[in-house]
């Protein structure tokens, strides 16, 4: 049972809806930075450890990232078994390429983050997440704007994985999560390849909006498939989406998925194997339901608009 006693002086107050608040209480500001972007914090927070915080929402931190990490990119990699080269649009704390770096097949990767002052800050200051993965002679860092990237790119990738901060009207990430952004991973995907997207809260009060993504990459792919995982310090389960041109395996044989673990990686996840993995696929009725009445696609003309 939480006692009584405040020990922080200090709050990060995360707006969650107009009548919900998460407050993280914060010990010390490691970093502040307005930026060209964005208004950017490294804070150390009392309970989950160091914490990146852009425009007023909390990113991720150092207590509990795992769970969003490994389960943003380790189905996918499952999924696929044979991932050689990976695409990342966004993931400036460095712990999404550190997720993909623990398969031995992986020959490249290319990190795309339109804030270089974030991603230096993150360095710096997050080293627990990015665990030097950006001195890896595999790792190439665009500083750049992923629409741009893509429009001019003709290289392709076994697995592109979007891990952007929400769309708020003000960030830096407001036209992708669209139906022409999705078109656009599609065009650099290799046969066989996937794609998968931080997708938002599922709690009932925001599930409208993970469902409308999942509708605009069903207006892209045929094969979609929803799923989220637990993350306490957002104060909501979060939301994926693995989207591809062929059927996922749903159901997936958890001997199977830790046999092909222990052969093809070095190791060290801590919310992943066989039995969570079979587990976070079963998506829940209700968002099966939202999915099913939710069906708006979003767009560059009328793009997500997150609360915040």
């Amino acid at each position: 049972m939480s006692g009584t006693e405040i020990k922080a002086d200090l709050w990060v107050n995360e707006y969650i809806t107009p009548w919900d608040i998460y407050s993280h209480g914060v010990t010390r500001i490691l970093a502040y930075k307005k930026t060209q972007y964005q208004e950017m914090y490294i804070v150390e927070s009392g309970a989950y450890g160091k914490a990146l915080v852009l425009d007023g929402k909390w990113q991720s931190c150092t207590g509990d990232e795992f769970i969003y990490h490994e389960g943003l990119v380790q189905p996918g990699m499952i999924s696929h078994q044979a991932v050689k080269k990976a695409l990342i649009l966004g993931g400036g704390e460095g712990a999404t390429i550190r997720e993909i770096l623990r398969w031995k097949a992986i020959e490249k990767v290319m990190m795309i983050d339109i804030d270089g002052e974030v991603v230096d800050a993150c360095k710096e200051y997050l080293p627990e997440m990015h665990q030097n993965c950006f001195d890896d002679p595999r790792v190439e860092l665009k500083i750049d704007d992923a629409l741009e990237v893509l429009d001019n790119m003709s290289e392709k990738w076994d697995l592109i994985v979007s891990d952007l901060s929400d769309p708020i009207e003000e960030g830096p990430s407001f036209p992708l999560f669209t139906k022409e952004y999705y078109e656009k991973l599609q065009k650099v995907l290799n046969p066989g390849g996937l794609v998968i997207i931080q997708a938002g809260q599922v709690a009932p009060p925001f599930i409208k909006y993970h469902a409308r993504l999942v509708n605009t990459l069903k207006a892209v792919f045929p094969y979609v498939h929803p799923y989220f995982a637990p993350t306490p310090s957002y104060g909501s389960p979060w939301g994926f989406a693995i989207a591809s041109h062929e059927p996922v395996n749903t159901v997936p044989d958890p001997i199977a998925v830790d046999q092909l673990l222990a052969e093809q990686t070095t190791g060290g996840l801590r919310l992943i194997d066989g039995q969570t993995l079979l587990g976070m696929l079963q998506t829940p009725l209700y968002i099966r339901q939202a999915i099913a009445n939710y069906t708006e696609v979003y767009t560059l003309k009328e793009p997500p608009k997150f609360f915040s």
